[in-house]
């Protein structure tokens, strides 16, 4: 058996394997273990080793909850004990500082509260065998991450994948890579976590290009995340505090997180873990920067989603169904959700006759929530942006083209049995070939292989057979929210300066480029939970 290859790091030199010839390093250490004194804090750098430190196995994982019963069947999420969970992997054809060889960096998703860089569909083998290198991270989760207390600094999660990019700069050309040529990308809330990184000036220079799949620059309000974080201070007995919090014991407050949060979803919305401004790493609105061109205006953009995200949040637990059997109490809820008027919806329905009543609302607060954002995002960018969509239904009945599948076919992962869960049996190699294919292609030389975005909104559809090029394809739908942002607009900032009342009215509203979206009302959302407990009409 070859000896493993040894690279140095700023902190003390790792040993990695050799696997199919390719050199791998899992579970070095990028930040101090952010536990005892360290907890809810930022992250700090790690205690320098002498020797070389074995780097054969996944570090450990961050404190999380487990997917519910239905998800779990679905979504893959090993858990590895211990503390040192600010680690990363690294994955190179080319170990040594003479290669100079892209870099991809892969934040992973999972709503800011699951995940890890040990998931095997995120293998990085596959992008290092096409002669990048490739690096995953852990950053911390949940409460421990995206926590909002009085006494400790907010976004700790997002600061430990900031750390995690300063290792990359200081330390990716031993192991093959180009520290000037540096790609993050990421999924769901890995996405939004590279758009809030995006417009944070403390993350500028670290990356040269980003794709963001299925997720959109994005801040939570703060006093959503106050709310959920006091409702697990009463559950625990305990004050709201970074103090009384780290007193308590890493499983205890998972299980607490996990009670608390558990009517939170992307489509019924109420409290959740986000990223929130914080006047320092997180300036201000990420999306609000970057559609002012104040940020990353020299980083090229890959932005995506899939054709029906919502039915990963909808199908598997029955929720499809009941929204069906809501109809218009339905319709009204996603209203709601998306703080619209009745023509948004009315105008879906138009565009679709056909569509069940989940359909629309599944693809009224998706649009609400990702795609529209992405679009006025790619709109708006100065430096080239390439769109995509992913259209393959899965095999696995009632999850169509849902959220996250397109994963396996990024990576190429497509044959390991974690991809198969989400994607049935039989997905189509030759899909995994066209889409981890364009993937590299705009890492290595940034264009992924189809025409930059312009104002006939060309959009790379990867379904079922070849590839193609549609223009404009989610137009009609997106055209009904700018006629509604360009409704709110008027009525908090009206033509007529002499109307008292108005302005009176417009001293007490805020204008927003994009509304932001409430919560489905508890009377809807308690008929949606309730079994049998909902009718037509």
């Amino acid at each position: 058996m070859a000896e493993g290859p040894v690279v140095s790091t700023p902190y003390g030199a790792v040993r990695g394997r050799y696997e199919n010839g390719l050199a791998v390093f899992r579970g070095i250490p990028y930040a101090a273990p952010p536990f005892g004194p360290r907890r809810f804090r930022p992250p700090v750098p790690p205690e320098p080793w002498d020797g070389v430190r074995d780097a054969g196995a996944f570090g450990p994982t961050p404190p999380k909850p487990p997917y519910s019963e239905a998800f779990a069947k679905l979504l893959s999420d090993p858990v590895v004990p211990g503390d040192d969970i600010l680690n990363l992997n690294v994955w190179t054809p080319e170990p040594g500082p003479g290669a100079r060889l892209p870099v991809m960096v892969w934040i992973h998703g999972g709503a800011l509260t699951r995940g890890s860089s040990a998931v095997p569909v995120y293998d990085g083998r596959t992008f290092a065998r096409d002669g990048l290198v490739f690096v995953s991270l852990n950053y911390r989760l949940g409460v421990e991450g995206y926590g909002l207390f009085p006494d400790a600094p907010a976004n700790p999660g997002l600061r430990d994948q900031l750390a995690a990019l300063e290792w990359v700069r200081d330390a990716i050309a031993g192991f093959g890579g180009d520290p000037d040529r540096v790609t993050v990308f990421g999924e769901s809330a890995g996405a939004i976590s590279i758009g809030a990184l995006l417009a944070s000036p403390r993350a500028r220079g670290l990356f040269r290009r980003a794709a963001l799949q299925s997720g959109p620059p994005e801040v939570t309000e703060r006093d959503k995340v106050r709310r959920l974080v006091r409702r697990m201070a009463t559950r625990l007995k305990i004050p709201a505090t970074a103090e009384a919090f780290a007193a308590v014991d890493r499983a205890a407050l998972a299980e607490a997180q996990a009670e608390v949060g558990r009517r939170a979803s992307p489509v019924l919305g109420g409290p959740a873990f986000g990223i929130v401004v914080d006047g320092d790493l997180v300036p201000r609105d990420p999306l609000e920067a970057l559609l002012d061109g104040d940020a990353a205006r020299d980083v090229d953009l890959l932005l995506g989603w899939t054709s029906e995200e919502y039915r990963l949040w909808l199908a598997p637990t029955g929720l499809l169904e009941r929204i069906d059997r809501l109809g218009p109490v339905a319709l009204a809820g996603a209203m709601a959700r998306c703080r619209c008027g009745p023509e948004v919806p009315r105008g879906y329905r138009l565009a679709h006759p056909d569509a069940s009543t989940a359909d629309l609302v599944g693809q009224l607060v998706t649009d609400h929530l990702l795609r529209v954002p992405l679009h006025r995002l790619a709109d708006a960018h100065p430096a080239p942006s390439y769109v995509y969509e992913f259209a393959w239904p899965s095999n696995v009945p009632g999850l169509g083209a849902c959220h996250a599948l397109e994963l396996g076919f990024v990576f190429d992962t497509a044959d390991v049995p974690e991809s198969a869960k989400l994607a049935g049996p039989g997905a189509p190699q030759s899909l995994a070939d066209e889409m981890h294919s364009a993937w590299v292609r705009f890492a290595g030389e940034g264009d992924p292989g189809w025409p930059q975005w312009d104002a006939t909104h060309p959009v790379r559809v990867f379904g079922a057979g070849e590839p193609t090029i549609v223009h404009g394809p989610r137009d009609r739908e997106l055209a009904l929210w700018e006629a509604e942002f360009a409704a709110s607009k008027a009525a908090v900032d009206p033509a007529d300066p002499a109307d008292q009342k108005t302005q009176k009215t417009q001293k007490t509203q805020k204008t927003q480029k994009t509304p932001k979206p409430g919560a489905v009302p508890l009377s809807v959302v308690r008929r949606l939970r309730r079994p049998g407990g909902v009718r037509r009409g």
